[in-house]
């Protein structure tokens, strides 16, 4: 994953693309090339963000607030009186669903999810929207997303947000391990360099430690542990040289690499 100014991951053509908060679309071709869904955080579930995307190619995906206003979508048969056709078949109450509408997609002791077609009265267009009811101590709570394609399928709606919320570990360790806020300067070319290298030595550290284990027995990737590793390497180093200690020596070995990660936990 790549990141470009701020906020902006690039992945491959079947996933989605995270958006900065106040992003201009002077990117569009090249976003576009790359991937057509935006997925944003709920901040960004607002009339002048999601428009703005649609009429410029973009599919969104993002999350609503837990109380958002939506409308059932009128599936009847149309009327022949006269009048404005019936659009909308009343709000939808988060309580109790009307099972005429909503597609129960999966269901266990844990968790529900639907999905169903609506109109946001924020957003003023219908969206796909997907409900997440998950049972916390006997009680219900749900969680919404949505995405302007009306045609993508649940699975894939959660499957891209979650995607996207993972770059949000890499701003908390940049933000904490590589000093991407202590940056003084006020010129834009030098705010962009600090920015970058902050972000890339976190991309460095996770290709130099993480990715060469396999996937079956990778864990969370922490940044204070790659620091606690090279903290305590330092440290043996020093140790070595004052001494006169043989780090290479067989019965050493083992010692020195229980050492190394001596204080490391993942995050």
């Amino acid at each position: 994953m790549v990141f470009i100014k701020l906020k902006i991951s690039f992945l491959p053509l079947d996933t989605p693309t995270a958006l900065p908060r106040g992003s201009s679309l002077d990117r569009k071709q090249t976003l576009l090339s790359i991937s057509k869904y935006a997925v944003a955080d709920a901040y960004f579930s607002k009339y002048g963000f999601v428009p703005n995307l649609c009429d410029n190619g973009f599919e969104v995906i993002s999350r609503l607030r837990d109380d958002a206003d939506l409308k059932y979508l009128y599936k009847g048969v149309a009327s022949t009186s006269q009048g404005r056709p019936k659009k909308y078949d009343g709000k939808v109450k988060y309580t109790d669903l009307k099972e005429t509408h909503v597609t129960l997609i999966e269901q266990n002791a844990k968790n529900k999810v639907y999905q169903v077609l609506v109109f946001s009265k924020a957003l003023k267009r219908e969206i796909n929207l997907v409900m997440v009811y998950t049972n916390k101590n006997g009680k219900w709570t749900h969680k919404l997303y949505f995405s302007t394609n009306l045609k993508l399928s649940a699975q894939m709606i959660l499957k891209y947000y979650r995607t996207r919320f993972q770059i949000e570990f890499t701003f908390r360790d940049a933000k904490q391990h590589t000093g991407l806020n202590h940056c003084r300067a006020r010129n834009e070319t030098k705010l962009n360099t600090h920015f970058n290298m902050a972000l890339t030595a976190i991309n460095i550290a996770k290709v130099t430690h993480w990715m060469p284990v396999e996937k079956k027995k990778r864990e969370a990737f922490s940044m204070a542990e790659v620091k606690t590793v090279y903290h305590n390497e330092l440290l043996l180093k020093r140790f070595f040289s004052v001494f006169g200690i043989s780090p290479n020596l067989t019965k050493n070995k083992e010692k020195i690499n229980q050492l190394r990660y001596y204080g490391a936990n993942a995050a």
